[in-house]
């Protein structure tokens, strides 16, 4: 059984990645929801435990969003010993403590040690989600060496089974997808200005507020002309906006001209305060 439309062209990337195991599922939307989390987070493998309504659920597919391919792939297993026999590592996701030792990970250490267990080790991983009314039982994690739990608001840290895979599978895609740089600056077709852009630019502005009488205060001239200086070096001006700036400073210099009015003709700037009347 497959959605309407096929989906959209999801496969497994090479080489091991996790496996997420859904323990006994109780709504088939929740199923397909999931799987949509898994395909956000370029996760491809999905297993279910005892799914409450059986499988297939057609419902599944309606509600995954075109992640079709998962669904298709996905394989149903009577128990947890059996979803997890092939794997060599498997975490559990426990929201409340229990009373056992074991190693504790938050979403974003766990990505990094399946980072390091499946792409470093080559080995195979499952991650267990627990049904959506109770989460997973004593014996579900008696299966798993390492428990992941979310630093939530302690108030509240209900969530339901999508968004809990939604958050592992975010992690994952961080850690393991290391092309995109934490921050960036989107130029489109321009590019960040070179600082002799940049100084070229300023250069011919301190020439014309020189001119224009702007910076006639000389105990203040230096100061003022830093802080110009501050203000445009602090962000990552483009080469589009210094051009932009030069015809800017151009049509200033071209009106001054033109008015060939003495600057006390000339109305108070913003930044002045109006003269007193004599």
């Amino acid at each position: 059984m497959t959605g309407r439309d096929g989906g959209a062209e999801l496969a497994p990337l090479p080489g091991e990645s996790p496996i997420i195991v859904l323990v006994r599922p109780q709504l088939a939307e929740n199923v397909g929801t999931a799987a949509r989390a898994m395909a956000n987070g370029g996760l491809f493998h999905l297993r279910l435990v005892a799914p409450r309504d059986g499988w297939p659920q057609e419902r599944a597919w309606y509600a995954s969003s075109g992640a079709d391919r998962i669904l298709d792939a996905a394989t149903v297993h009577a128990t947890v010993a059996d979803a997890v026999a092939d794997c060599h590592r498997v975490l559990a996701t426990c929201p409340r403590p229990r009373h056992v030792v074991i190693p504790v990970h938050t979403a974003r250490g766990a990505a990094d040690e399946l980072v390091r267990i499946c792409r470093g080790d080559g080995h195979r991983a499952a991650i267990l989600f627990g049904p959506e009314r109770a989460g997973l039982e004593a014996e579900d994690l008696a299966h798993a060496d390492t428990l992941v739990r979310y630093p939530l608001n302690p108030a509240h840290m209900s969530l339901n089974l999508a968004q809990a895979v939604m958050i592992l599978a975010y992690e994952w895609w961080n850690a393991a997808e290391d092309r995109t740089p934490p921050r960036r600056l989107m130029t489109n077709e321009t590019g960040v200005a070179t600082k002799g852009e940049l100084d070229n630019f300023l250069d011919r502005l301190v020439r014309e507020l020189d001119a224009s009488g702007f910076l006639d205060n000389h105990p203040k001239r230096a100061g003022m002309v830093r802080n110009l200086r501050h203000w445009f070096n602090r962000g990552e001006v483009t080469t589009q906006e210094i051009r932009t700036l030069h015809g800017v400073v151009s049509e200033l210099s071209k009106g001054r001209m033109r008015r060939g009015r003495s600057e006390d003709d000339d109305p108070p700037a913003p930044w002045q305060e109006p003269p007193l009347p004599r």
